[in-house]
C-alpha cells in the first residue's frame, strides 16, 4: 500500500514540474503570483541539481527530461515493489 501511495505523489509530483515547465512558455507571467512562486518552491530542489550535473545545451535545459525519466523509472520500480 506504500509503495502505491509513494507512486502517486512521484504523478502528482510530474504534473507539477509539467506545470513548472509549461508555465515557462507564458510571456510576461508575474513571477510573484502565488502560484508561480509555489511551482517554483516546489520544484526547484530537484532541478537545481540536476541542472548542475546536465548543463544546457545552447540555450535548451533538457534537465527536466532527465528529471521526467528518473521519476518515471522511480514510479516503475514502487508500483513493481507494489504487486
Amino acid at each position: 500500500m506504500i509503495f502505491i501511495l509513494l507512486a502517486k505523489a512521484l504523478q502528482i509530483y510530474t504534473f507539477v514540474l509539467l506545470a513548472r515547465i509549461l508555465m515557462t512558455w507564458i510571456p510576461n507571467l508575474d513571477p510573484h503570483h502565488p502560484v508561480v512562486q509555489f511551482l517554483y518552491q516546489v520544484t526547484e530542489p530537484v532541478l537545481e541539481p540536476a541542472r548542475k550535473l546536465i548543463p544546457p545545451i545552447g540555450m535548451i535545459d533538457i534537465s527536466p527530461i532527465v528529471v521526467f525519466i528518473v521519476l518515471g523509472i522511480l514510479q516503475d520500480a514502487l508500483l513493481r515493489m507494489a504487486y
